[in-house]
Order: C-alpha cells, then sequence, then structure tokens
C-alpha cells in the first residue's frame, strides 16, 4: 500500500504508455552488525514515504544535453528504487535486489553512465546495476562497487559508468567531462581533515606512528621526504598535527575509523572475520590484565614441553575477573571457542604445521636450511660468489666488517671440494643479515634485545638439501664503529654443549630473518611499496581505463590494512615493537633499507639473477635457469610468474597496438609520473625506473604490481603461522649473548639446555602476542578472492580480454596441480623436509581460514 501511495506522488505511471527499461540494482543496507545507527531501516523507510527516494538517472554515451554548454550526455529523467518500505532484510550483513523501472528515451540512445542520488538519512554500498532490454544492447552492466552516502555529503550525484572499457582519446565526447570531473573529485584538494565520506586518495609521509606529546619513548622519526629516512608514501589523512612533524594519533579504541576512501576499507565479511580473530589476540589481557597474568604464571617456559602446552590444551590462568566480565558483555557465540568454558582454558592457539607431524624435526640442520628456500622468508638466501663474505658498508664509518670466516672453519664440510671449486660449480650459499642489521646493532642492543649481526654460509649437497657449515655473530667493536666488528664463527656439531651451542647460534640467525622478514620481505616490499600505486590509480586512471580495469582487483583492502597497521602494529610501542628484535629502532631500520629498493628487481627473474641463485636461458620456458634446482619458492613461483605476464600481456596488447599508444596516453603518463615522483618520491632519481614509452614496459610494470600485491606477499605471509607459530623455529628477539666458555652461563647452558635456550629467545607473554599477531596475519577471510578470479563476472564488456583471463585462471589451475604433484614426489626434498610440511604457499586457491596456502589477488592482510 505504501509503495503504491509513493508511486502515485511520484508521477509513477503503471501502464504501458512509454517504453520501459527494467533494472535489477543490487545493493547492502546498512546493519546492526556494522554497529550503526538501529534507527537507520526505520528512518530511511520514512524518507521513502515522503518521496525522499533513492534516484538514478541514465547518461548518454552518444548524445550530448543541447540545453547544456559543458557537452555532457543527455540525461534520461529519474527513476526510483522499487519496494524500499516492503523489502525486509536481514540485521546481518547481505546483499538485496532491487528493481528499477525507467522510462526510455530514444535521444539517450546509449546509456554510458549513471548518475545516482541518495536522499536517505544513511549510506548503503551499491554494488552492480543491471538494465535488461536496452534497444540495440539488450542487457547493459555497471560495476559500481561503491558506498553511496547521503546526498547532502556530495556536490553532485555519483556517477557510474557502464562496463565499457576506453582509453582517454577514445571516450565518447558526452562521457568525458564526467571522467575527468570523477577523477578531479578522487584527487581532492590537498586540505582539511578527510571524513569517511569522502573519496579523496592522496598522500602524506610516515608522520603518525610516535607522538610528539608523550614520552621521548614514544617519538618516532618522520619516514619519506629526507634523504635521512625516505620511505613509500601513504595514504593522508588530513588529521591536524601535535607539532609542525607530527600527526596526532587516533586513540586505540578508535583505531578502526582511522581515514582511508570509504570503498578501501572492508567489506562486512572480512570486518566480522578480522574482529572475530583479534578477538582472540592477548590484546585485552595485556591491556587490562598484564599484571594478574604475569604475577600468576612465571614469565618464562621451563621446558619445550611447556610452549608445546600453548597448542595442547592451552595455558590454565587463575581466576581474572576481566575474562567473566567480557562473557557477559559479549555473549556471542564465536566467544565459546575464544573464552573457553571447558576448565578455563584460555589462548589455545592451532598446532603449527612444522610441529605437527614431529616436534623436533625443527631442530635438524637440514630443515634449518630448507626453510631459506621453502620457509616464509625464502628471498633472501645468495649465492656466495667470494670468500671470505666481504661488507659493503661503508669502511670510513663502520671499519672492516669483512667475514672472519676462515677456511679453516668450512674446508671439512664441502664433501672434498675445495673452497674455489664449491663456489665454481655453484654450491656455496649465504644467507647474509650483517650489513643491514650492523648500523643499527648498536642502538637495538641498549634495549632489552641482546642478539648479533649474522652470516650463515651453507654448502648445497648431491641430494639437492643445503648443508649448514658456519654461522659467524657479529658485535660492533666496543672501542667504536671504526674499529669494525667483534666475530666468533660457530660450526655444527651434534652431542655436548657444542651441540647446544650451535642450536643457539641458529636461534640467533633465525631471530635476524624474523625482524628482517617482517620488517623488509613483508611490510616494506609488498605492505608499503604498494600503496603508492593504489593511490596514483585512483587518482589518475579512470574506472573506464583498461589499466585501471587490470589493477584493480590487487589493490583490495590493501590502504585498510595499512592504516591499521600504522594504529597498532607498527606504531610507536606497537605489536610489531613489542614482538620483533629491533623494537623502536624497527621502521626506521625498514627505512634505511628502502634506499637500495629497486622496482624492476621485484620482478622474479630479475630477483632470482641479482641473487645468483639463476641465471638467464633463453632456452628456459622461464627465460632463468636455476642453479638450486629444487628451490621451491622459485619452482612454483616462476610458474606463477610467468602465467601473470602472459595474461597481462595479452590484455595490453588488445588495447595498445603500438609504442606511441602508450606514449600518448594521459592518463597512463601522469599515473606514472606521480607513482615515480610522489609516490615513490625519495626513489625518483633512481636510473631504473621504467620510462612508460613502450608497450612492453607497461606490461612488465603492471606483471610486477601484480606480482607483489599477489604472489610474492603470499609466499611471506600465509606461511608465518605454520613455521613462526612455533616460536622456537623462528624466535622474534633474544634477550641474552652466547655464553662464554668458563662463564657462569656457559655452566648454565650445560646443566640444562632447553631452559637457557628459552631463556635467550622470545619471553612468554611476547610470545603470546607474536603467536596472537601471526595467527591473525595467517588467515584467509571468508570473501578473499584469490588470483585468476574476479569478485564479478561482468567486470569488462570486452570479449577478448574476458577470454585471455578465462585462459589465465585455467593456467593457475594446472600449475596447482603440478605443485601438490611435486609435493608428492620423493625425490624433491626440500618440498617437504624433515618436518613432512608441504610447500604450498603458492598454491593459487585456498578455503578460508588458516591453510597455508592460496594466493590472494591483493595485499589485504
Amino acid at each position: 500500500m505504501f509503495q503504491n501511495i509513493i508511486d502515485a506522488i511520484t508521477g509513477c505511471c503503471t501502464g504501458d504508455c512509454k517504453k520501459k527499461i527494467k533494472g535489477t540494482v543490487v545493493l547492502m543496507k546498512k546493519n546492526i552488525l556494522d554497529l550503526t545507527d538501529l534507527n537507520a531501516s526505520i528512518h530511511d523507510r520514512f524518507r521513502e514515504f515522503l518521496g525522499q527516494r533513492v534516484s538514478l538517472r541514465l547518461v548518454s554515451a552518444v548524445n550530448s544535453d543541447p540545453s547544456a554548454n559543458d557537452l555532457k550526455g543527455k540525461l534520461g529523467k529519474p527513476a526510483y528504487l522499487e519496494k524500499w518500505i516492503t523489502t525486509v532484510t536481514s540485521v546481518t550483513a547481505g546483499e538485496t535486489a532491487f528493481e528499477v523501472t525507467f522510462n526510455w528515451d530514444e535521444e539517450i540512445g546509449i546509456p554510458g553512465a549513471l548518475l545516482v542520488e541518495n536522499n536517505h538519512q544513511s549510506e548503503f554500498y551499491l554494488k552492480t546495476v543491471t538494465l535488461e532490454g536496452v534497444p540495440g544492447l539488450g542487457q547493459v552492466h555497471f560495476v559500481c562497487k561503491s558506498w553511496i552516502y547521503p546526498a547532502e555529503h556530495y556536490s553532485k550525484p555519483r556517477i557510474f559508468f557502464t562496463n565499457k572499457t576506453y582509453l582517454p582519446h577514445e571516450t565518447p565526447a558526452p562521457l568525458r567531462k564526467y571522467r575527468e570531473e570523477e577523477l578531479f573529485h578522487l584527487r581532492g584538494n590537498g586540505e582539511g581533515e578527510l571524513k569517511e565520506w569522502d573519496r579523496v586518495y592522496d598522500y602524506d609521509f610516515y608522520n603518525d606512528l610516535g607522538s610528539s606529546k608523550k614520552s621521548s619513548e614514544y617519538y618516532r622519526p618522520v619516514l619519506g621526504g629526507s634523504s635521512e629516512h625516505p620511505y613509500p608514501r601513504r595514504g593522508r589523512t588530513g588529521r591536524k598535527k601535535e607539532d609542525p612533524n607530527t600527526e596526532s594519533r587516533l586513540p586505540l579504541l578508535k583505531s578502526l575509523s582511522i581515514y582511508v576512501p570509504r570503498d578501501e576499507r572492508f567489506g562486512h565479511l572480512k570486518m566480522a572475520d578480522f574482529l572475530a580473530y583479534a578477538l582472540k589476540t592477548v590484546a585485552q589481557v595485556v591491556k587490562n590484565g598484564a599484571d594478574a597474568f604475569v604475577d600468576a604464571t612465571p614469565n618464562e617456559f621451563d621446558s619445550f614441553d611447556d610452549v608445546l602446552k600453548l597448542y595442547e590444551g592451552g595455558i590454565e590462568l587463575p581466576h581474572v575477573p576481566l575474562l567473566d566480565n567480557i562473557r557477559k558483555i559479549f555473549p556471542l557465540e564465536f566467544l565459546k571457542e575464544i573464552f573457553r568454558t571447558d576448565g578455563e582454558r584460555f589462548l589455545e592457539f592451532p598446532m603449527p604445521q612444522v610441529i605437527k607431524d614431529n616436534h623436533s624435526a625443527w631442530r635438524t640442520d637440514e630443515e634449518f636450511g630448507r626453510e631459506m628456500l621453502a620457509g616464509v622468508n625464502p628471498v633472501l638466501i645468495r649465492r656466495l660468489e667470494e670468500f671470505p663474505p666481504k661488507s659493503k658498508l661503508n669502511r670510513e664509518l663502520y671499519g672492516d666488517q669483512n667475514s672472519k670466516i676462515t677456511e679453516e672453519h668450512i674446508q671439512n664440510s664441502l664433501d672434498g671440494l675445495t673452497i674455489d671449486e664449491a663456489i665454481r660449480n655453484n654450491r656455496m650459499f649465504i644467507l647474509d643479515h650483517h650489513d643491514a642489521l650492523m648500523p643499527y646493532l648498536r642502538r637495538i642492543n641498549t634495549t632489552p634485545t641482546k642478539t648479533y649481526a649474522t652470516r650463515t654460509l651453507l654448502f648445497l649437497k648431491d641430494d639437492g638439501t643445503l648443508k649448514p657449515i658456519a654461522i659467524e655473530l657479529s658485535l660492533p667493536h666496543e672501542e667504536g664503529d671504526k674499529y669494525g666488528s667483534n666475530s666468533e664463527v660457530y660450526t655444527p656439531a651434534e652431542t655436548g654443549v657444542e651441540s647446544s651451542i650451535w642450536q643457539l647460534a641458529k636461534a640467533y640467525v633465525g631471530v635476524n630473518d624474523s625482524g628482517y622478514h617482517q620488517l623488509i620481505s613483508h611490510w616494506l616490499h609488498t605492505h608499503a611499496v604498494i600503496e603508492p600505486f593504489v593511490i596514483a590509480t585512483n587518482r589518475h586512471l579512470s574506472v573506464l581505463h583498461p589499466i585501471h580495469k587490470l589493477l584493480e582487483p590487487h589493490f583490495r583492502d590493501t590502504m585498510n590494512i595499512n592504516a591499521l597497521a600504522r594504529q597498532i602494529l607498527i606504531n610507536a610501542g606497537g605489536f610489531l615493537e613489542l614482538t620483533v628484535y629491533p623494537s623502536k629502532y624497527a621502521l626506521e631500520m625498514s627505512s634505511s633499507l628502502y634506499r637500495i629498493w629497486d622496482f624492476t628487481e621485484q620482478a622474479l627473474p630479475e630477483d632470482l639473477k641479482k641473487r645468483g641463485v639463476a641465471v638467464d636461458d633463453p632456452n628456459s620456458p622461464h627465460g632463468v635457469r636455476l642453479l638450486i634446482k629444487d628451490y621451491p619458492y622459485a619452482v612454483d613461483g616462476l610458474e606463477i610468474w610467468s602465467a601473470i605476464k602472459e595474461w597481462v600481456r595479452d590484455y595490453c596488447s588488445f588495447y595498445y597496438k603500438t609504442d606511441e599508444m602508450v606514449q600518448n596516453d594521459t592518463e597512463i603518463q601522469s599515473w606514472w609520473k606521480e607513482v615515480r615522483e610522489v609516490g615513490h618520491g625519495d626513489r625518483k632519481d633512481a636510473p631504473w625506473w621504467p620510462k612508460m614509452q613502450t608497450r612492453e614496459e607497461l606490461i612488465e610494470s603492471c606483471t610486477i604490481i601484480i606480482w607483489v600485491a599477489s604472489a610474492l606477499h603470499a609466499a611471506v605471509n600465509f606461511g608465518q603461522y605454520p613455521y613462526g607459530g612455533y616460536l622456537l623455529n623462528r624466535p622474534s628477539t633474544s634477550r641474552r649473548f652466547m655464553p662464554q666458555k668458563h662463564s657462569p652461563e656457559y655452566e648454565e647452558l650445560k646443566s640444562n639446555p632447553e631452559k637457557f635456550f628459552l631463556e635467550t629467545i622470545t619471553a612468554q607473554l611476547q610470545t603470546l602476542l607474536g603467536i596472537s599477531l601471526i595467527e591473525i596475519l595467517s588467515r584467509h577471510s571468508s570473501d578473499e578472492v584469490y588470483l585468476g578470479k574476479r569478485d564479478i563476472v561482468e567486470w569488462t564488456a570486452d570479449e577478448e580480454p574476458t577470454e585471455a583471463f578465462k585462459k589465465f585462471g585455467k593456467k593457475l589451475v594446472v600449475i596447482e596441480k603440478g605443485i601438490l604433484n611435486m609435493n608428492r614426489d620423493a625425490r624433491y626434498k626440500n618440498r617437504v623436509g624433515p618436518v613432512k610440511v608441504p610447500y604450498t604457499l603458492l598454491v593459487p586457491t585456498s578455503e578460508a581460514g588458516l591453510t597455508g596456502r592460496g594466493i590472494p589477488n591483493s595485499v589485504s592482510i
């Protein structure tokens, strides 16, 4: 009845007096679980009754409005979403289909865009609009994927284009002004604090990690904009400054409301998953009950069996009133797992894969070497080309930092080869954390951290496995940096106290590798470097542009997860500083390594060649030949890389027939200029940047972006819990130095090696924090979209790109089968190893949860 009254008021014609075009609008309303106003639905229904409705107007792609002087396309008459009042939607978030009926105007001809105005009180998420029976066209699709706020927040109605694709000069004249205006709006004016309904993409420095108002412990230098601390740019929020250099920080409880453009925020399913698993962290214990926790239980694990209790029943806590209060506030079903009722077992974690089959295999030298090829950080090992290894640090500042490993240390570990022969035959490899860490080590060791800069030499055995043969632990010279380093070299031992010393040496390597992995391989080389591309793409490439359509899936959720990281993970006193050894110097250290970041070397073949683990080979299907044949990350990665590049080449070649078309594409040129000069402005003068003058440069650049955002991130992220969930395997910090012979500490080690090991590496509370964090970061959300998939089938109207994308998807299916088959082949020892963990991090697909496999399209967690 109410809908009939509204139709009468608004002049809706139920007869067939004029041709009608039916449409289906798929949207998602606000809902209770989005923590929104519970009265929003009632208010919106009331506004509908008053005629304040959601209107849609078609925009012609072929005919301009003769009454306007801006050459914009002719507008159709408004049509309205139907049955809003009578349609019942769930209180949980979900999509709803509404009908809309347009009075067809022959002068529209071909619809090219859609103007949407929301006269309700609350926003809604508009996913798609599909028109049926458009004369001469049949179906017409609008892929919207955007939150529409009430009209009062916009100066003009929102514009959405059909799923057609146009280079700038090919854009139909009636749509050009709309295309330009939309990009102008997305760029903003660089002023003011940005609000949730703003859709502005802009840049800023990392000037919001610390605070100038708190104690000096919370000071952090601004990263970006200087030669001292270069860094990629992050998304601007426009919050007021605490001082000329430091942006104010949001209170912890408002972390989820940090500004990112609304369409970059997590979807409702992702947010629900994220919050549910975040509740499993010990954040509440740390903030509200840490004292009770620490007082009630020792702050150290006493044995390896104590650590296993984390996964075999949890830690039994005393009565903590905080937990009772949480249960009263959140009597929801999912809290039953988080706050267990069966004997008050709290903080029980899933069994990490690395100890699921065998509780001690992680301690073997073979597994230690294997994880450099198939673990969570398989991107650093390189071939040794000179002996002893030499440092590249400035000798005037740091003195002699060359390795102290000698021939005597390793000559009996080379299976009968001389060192020269082993190097010549490509049998010597190194995991080198020395130069990256040494400039910061003196300062790091003034904190509770006590660690070394490490070099690890490995020998490639005949069976394809890597054998560690020497570990060098170095400290800055006690008389000053210019005097070089003090170093001790340790070699493998299987019995006695020497075996315990060797296990400690490997643990210090693990500490170095864990920090480098989190700060550089993971955060800097995927999360941080991709964000400028996300921003520049939205500022300069229209949704009509083919490269926007190509890259858009690979930017999903990246700005959101990075913004949350600035709030609670990488900030001063955040989870990363609490759990990883560089502590308050963590992000500053990553800045020093951004100085040597090279965009072109992010291409997998170039990276492998740079590290000396592959050489050019025109006869290889991937153009390179691996010098470690059983290198799971590289073997699988090259398959994925080649598939991505083939897809990108097919796609780009459809739209760009000549190099001149790339050169004359105004949006591409402004996009690439801003990426170089602003987004990565501190590296703008690097000679390696592609000039973006050829199709090949466009194809290679887009392939690198997609590779980094999808496969590279998957390789260094989703193995965190399978390998690092057991902190003994990958400790993230160390708290005491190696014991010296005849010292009391040496006697401690002899009498109780397990306890000494545990008191050297990560403490109990840090362990709980670290495991909780990486459990969240290693999970796939239930709405994840994986490589080779799209969330909307009608993402483009062009047939050839659609077919090329299907071919890409089929290729990934073949690659996945090949990976799984190799994992079952006993010849490839590095694919499974002593711990019996198959290498699946580059298997393209996955289910939701903690699977240790799957390549999401984007850096989304």
